[in-house]
């Protein structure tokens, strides 16, 4: 069997490391061709050195010319956002798994699938920002477009086999996060240490804190309708904090599916990778009987307002989904270097909201004016909302 060639964008955070170890353990199936990380030149050295890529690329130029020293003449460097699109298309690859963190997913990605790629896509801000542009790109190239995310990946397995006009709604699951039965008090003092503290899933920082407010959870949603065409009207999320249950479909005869598992990301990972083959690699088992009980809530949009923001952004469609997804990425920023609060994250994403007049995102350069403008508003924003 010929190995598929997979050009790894975002190597060196949390689903780029656990995808090497899938890779790792199918070694008969699959080929690095391509890395790509930010600033970790050590570590991306180091995974260069075990893998044999064509490629790597890094943020910037000053990185690049370190990662040269490291890597030897036999593998290509690059980068900056154009180093991304080359590892996407130029390495070779059959599949491009975006895993780089925030709307820089979105170049690569388009690129990727116009060029006729598949992507096993775990970046929530590509779609949430340019969703459109997303699909029209996967058309216009016919590559398939492999969701990673568990909740995304549960849909999907869910829906193997069924026919969509049958589907009556997504529900989405999250655990609750950290502050599920927190105070609106305590929320209001949490420290980053606290909101990094999640009570199931080992994920990267931003998108831990996203998920202590569920903005993570308004992402998918947005997610969801772009991936599998339903209106915002027919996807709902429920909090289920024992994480076993990552998805359902709810189909016209009132018949529901689940896809459950343990909370590991490597599960999904492999699926996108094999998909649409199941292979005997188990990473984890569950037992529903050491899982006891399983609970479900509604998520209180009162104490977690992102969600119910993100809701509105998607329905607004047009540019409101990309200056969502940008004030949220400045103001998690900012809460984790500590210059404001963990309510300030909401205040700040509603404020860029309430200021942006909604444009039709027809192209690119549509979506990334709103994206720039979207920072530069919520950085202002941020000086009036300083912790002192």
């Amino acid at each position: 069997m010929e190995r598929r060639r997979i050009a790894l964008l975002g190597s060196t955070g949390s689903i780029g490391r656990q995808t090497l170890e899938v890779v790792g353990a199918l070694v008969d199936r699959f080929e690095i061709v391509a890395l790509a990380a930010g600033r970790n030149v050590d570590l991306l050295a180091e995974q260069a050195a075990r893998t044999s890529p064509r490629i790597v690329a890094v943020a910037d130029q000053e990185s690049a010319e370190r990662l040269k020293g490291m890597v030897g003449s036999r593998i290509r460097v690059a980068w900056g956002t154009r180093g991304l699109v080359e590892a996407a298309v130029e390495s070779g690859a059959d599949l491009v798994v975006v895993a780089v963190v925030g709307a820089s997913g979105l170049v690569p990605t388009l690129n990727a699938l116009a060029a006729g790629k598949d992507v096993a896509l775990a970046n929530k801000e590509t779609l949430v920002a340019g969703g459109r542009l997303v699909v029209e790109a996967q058309a216009q190239g016919g590559g398939r477009l492999i969701p990673v995310d568990s909740e995304h990946s549960a849909i999907l397995q869910c829906l193997v086999g069924e026919e969509r006009r049958t589907v009556r709604r997504l529900v989405l699951t999250a655990s609750g996060g950290p502050f599920r039965t927190a105070t609106a008090e305590e929320m209001r003092m949490a420290r980053p240490e606290d909101a990094l503290k999640h009570p199931t899933w080992s994920m990267g920082g931003k998108i831990t804190i996203d998920s202590a407010t569920l903005m993570n959870k308004g992402l998918e949603v947005i997610e969801a309708h772009w991936l599998f065409g339903i209106d915002y009207d027919r996807i709902d999320v429920l909090i289920h904090p024992q994480s076993i249950v990552h998805s359902l479909v709810e189909f016209a005869d009132g018949s529901v599916k689940a896809q459950l598992g343990t909370p590991d990301m490597r599960l999904p990972i492999q699926y996108a990778l094999c998909f649409p083959e199941r292979v005997p690699v188990a990473w984890s088992e569950l037992s529903l009987a050491r899982a006891g009980v399983l609970t479900f809530e509604p998520p209180d949009l009162t104490r977690f307002p992102c969600l119910a923001l993100a809701y509105e952004a998607g329905k607004l469609g047009g540019t409101a989904p990309a200056v969502l997804n940008a004030a949220n990425e400045v103001a998690v920023e900012a809460f984790l270097k500590g210059q404001i609060g963990f309510m300030d994250i909401a205040r700040c994403v509603e404020t860029v909201m309430a200021a942006h007049t909604v444009e039709e995102a027809k192209d690119l350069e549509s979506v990334l004016e709103a994206d720039a403008w979207a920072r530069q508003k919520a950085r202002a924003s941020i000086i009036g909302l300083e912790v002192t």
